[in-house]
């Protein structure tokens, strides 16, 4: 069975700072019109995320949504900085856990006196490490 992941950090105004895709496909069949569904998805599960971060101290929110079968799950940080993963299949421990690896890289970038807050993300060492915490927790 194949799993495809969409992962996007979206900042406090609403705008994207950081996305990837991992898929455990070889093909990479249509990753163009999956890779718009998938905005257009993250970009409407993003009022039930703010709607859901009200109601717990959790920072995961777990599945959010939920379009066809494609499931949206969300982490919110402290400061309103939200990790969201559009995915099709079950692996709540798995994204929980890349939720947790990515958040700690994300502090480290953002203490950077270089990049300024709430700013696309450009750094390949970042990149690196998302694709491997994406290897180890979400690709089987």
């Amino acid at each position: 069975m194949t799993s495809n992941y969409y992962f996007v950090i979206i900042g406090q105004t609403d705008n994207p700072l950081f996305e990837i895709e991992f898929t455990s496909s070889s093909k990479e069949l249509k990753k163009d019109d999956h890779s718009h569904l998938s905005q257009f998805i993250t970009h409407a599960a993003l009022d039930l995320i703010d709607e859901h971060e009200w109601k717990t101290t959790n920072m995961f929110l777990k599945v959010v949504d939920k379009f066809n079968q494609w499931f949206v799950s969300a982490f919110v940080t402290a400061t309103h900085i939200r990790f969201i993963i559009v995915h099709d299949g079950k692996n709540d421990d798995g994204i929980r856990n890349f939720f947790n690896e990515i958040y700690e890289i994300y502090i480290k970038y953002s203490m950077n006196p270089f990049y300024k807050f709430n700013t696309p993300i450009k750094s390949v060492g970042f990149e690196k490490k998302a694709q491997y915490y994406g290897r180890k927790y979400l690709i089987p």
